[in-house]
């Protein structure tokens, strides 16, 4: 089993890779204090977020919507997304295919 870095994303933010094949990958995202932020984005992946605690305000396309512990939502390829972190938390998320940019 391969143990994957922690690395820094932004401010109170990291990501780790938990698993990874190239259909497939699971990432987990940490957000340490209130008002972290996931930047806006697009990827050609599709991902399903689960929200493992925490509070967090997603935006994804022209919708906003506050999600916490046990939430889970699906987001389209190549639709532009981010999030606030509204109490620290952490989300785990689900790439298909993995992301080669996190490898």
């Amino acid at each position: 089993m391969t143990k994957f870095p922690v690395v820094k994303t932004g401010e109170d933010v990291t990501r780790q890779v938990l698993a990874d094949d190239p259909a497939l990958m699971v990432v987990v995202f940490r957000f340490d204090a209130e008002g972290a932020v996931g930047d806006l984005h697009n990827h050609p992946h599709v991902q399903s977020t689960y929200v493992e605690k925490g509070r967090f305000r997603f935006t994804i396309g022209d919708e906003t919507r506050e999600v916490g512990p046990g939430d889970s939502f699906v987001i389209p390829s190549d639709v532009t997304h981010g999030c606030i972190c509204l109490e620290p938390g952490t989300l785990i998320d689900c790439f298909t295919p993995r992301r080669e940019d996190f490898l």
